[in-house]
Order: structure tokens, then C-alpha cells, then sequence
């Protein structure tokens, strides 16, 4: 990626609606030559997609949630992951040093909702045991840092 690319990045994190023709003119150049750019950090997986931002509590997902999963230490971790992949409430999962191997982020409705969830989570095949901390409020989330030079 060079200088260009990164602006491109840095451009697409902060206004994905952009078209091509904006992006062209922030950049210096043509549209033509900023749909193919774009194109290839699309193929090679540097942007992987575009979102809305929806508010959560705007359609029902007030309750926010880190769940941390302590592993079973005879259980198969792609089995396990691949039975939490299709839990809709979990937003995301990081795989963490520590005693927990992984930290989950989960959103639902209500607390009922969510004592629902981590019922189900310590019924999974390989979880040991989980730890729950409920968020009171977002300050924010999703923040992009500026986009520097890539490492290395």
C-alpha cells in the first residue's frame, strides 16, 4: 500500500458513502484509477466491507455485554468457536491471553435476554466457565485511529 491507498483507507473509514469521484478529487486523481485502487484493497481483504451504524438500543439491542469464556482444558477450540459463531448476540470475539481464552462482545434486548445467553454459553460443548461485566453506557466504540504507514 502506498501513500495513496492509505489515504483511501483513511477517507472510506470516516465516509464509506463516498464516491469515487469525491475520493478521485481528495487524492489527485481519476475516478477510473480510484475504482480500480479501491477494487484491489477490496480483493486483497484490506477493506473488508461497509455498514450502517445503528444506534443498538434504536432497534431493540439495549443491554450490552463482555463475556469472558474460560476454556475447558481437554476441549477442542475450533469445535467450541465454531458453536459460538452462530450465536446471533455475539457481536464479536477476541482471542485473549490470560485465563480467559476469549472475550465476547454480546448485545441483546434485555438482562433476561442476556441471562438466557450465558446459560447457553456454559452449556457449550468446551467452555469451563464465563465471567460477565454489562456495560452502563457507550461512550464510544468503533473509533478509527488515523491511518499511519503499514509496519514493517
Amino acid at each position: 500500500m502506498d501513500a495513496i491507498d492509505l489515504s483511501l483507507v483513511d477517507l472510506l473509514r470516516g465516509n464509506a458513502r463516498l464516491s469515487y469521484a469525491e475520493l478521485a478529487r481528495q487524492v489527485g486523481l481519476s475516478a477510473p484509477a480510484v475504482h480500480e485502487r479501491v477494487g484491489k484493497l477490496e480483493s486483497s481483504g484490506v477493506v473488508r466491507g461497509y455498514r450502517a451504524d445503528v444506534a443498538p438500543e434504536s432497534i431493540g439491542l439495549g443491554v450490552t455485554a463482555l463475556i469472558g469464556i474460560v476454556e475447558d482444558s481437554g476441549a477442542d477450540s475450533d469445535d467450541m468457536l465454531e458453536s459460538l459463531r452462530v450465536l446471533p448476540e455475539i457481536e464479536s470475539c477476541y482471542f485473549m491471553a490470560g485465563v480467559e481464552s476469549f472475550l465476547l462482545k454480546a448485545r441483546v434486548g434485555t438482562i433476561a435476554e442476556l441471562e438466557q445467553l450465558i446459560v447457553r454459553l456454559n452449556r457449550t460443548p468446551g467452555v469451563a466457565s464465563t465471567r460477565t461485566a454489562i456495560a452502563l453506557s457507550t461512550k464510544w466504540e468503533n473509533r478509527p485511529q488515523p491511518v499511519g504507514p503499514p509496519a514493517g
